[in-house]
Order: structure tokens, then sequence, then C-alpha cells
């Protein structure tokens, strides 16, 4: 496995989990219901591990840092409307 592939991933996976964790607490806000938080943190997560494995297996360099750059920038965004 490549090194740009780990640190893509690397890149990647930090700031999704950060916004896994943004999204679940906006849930957490606007419903007030703990299983609502709880698929959502779960769909989050998951949807994350699948870009994060298709990250490190499959996806060309150009589309795996535009993702890593895209989920950062989104992430930075959600962030500061905070």
């Amino acid at each position: 496995m490549e090194g740009w592939r780990i640190f893509a991933t690397a890149l990647l996976a930090v700031p999704g989990v950060i916004g896994v964790l943004l999204v679940m607490a906006k849930s957490r806000e606007r419903t007030g219901r703990s299983t609502i938080v709880a698929v959502t943190g779960l769909v989050g997560v998951t949807a994350l591990a699948v870009v994060c494995v298709l990250t490190l297996t499959v996806l060309p360099g150009a589309a795996a840092w535009a993702l890593a750059a895209t989920v950062a920038v989104i992430v930075s965004v959600l962030a500061l409307a905070n």
C-alpha cells in the first residue's frame, strides 16, 4: 500500500470523525432523542468507514485527495457555523 493512500485516509478520517460528532450534536439539539442521535452516529461512522476503505484500496489519487479536501472544508464550515 502506498504511503500517500495512508496519509490521505488519515486526513480524511480525522475531520470525518469530528464531522460525525458535530452532526450528532446538531441532531441532539434539534430532536432531543438519544435514539435518533445513535442512528445518526451509526450512519455517519459507517459512511466514513466505507469512504476510508475505498480511499485505502481503489480510489485514484485525484479522487482521494479531492475527497479528503472536501471533507476538511465541510467540517471547517460546520465548526465555524456552530
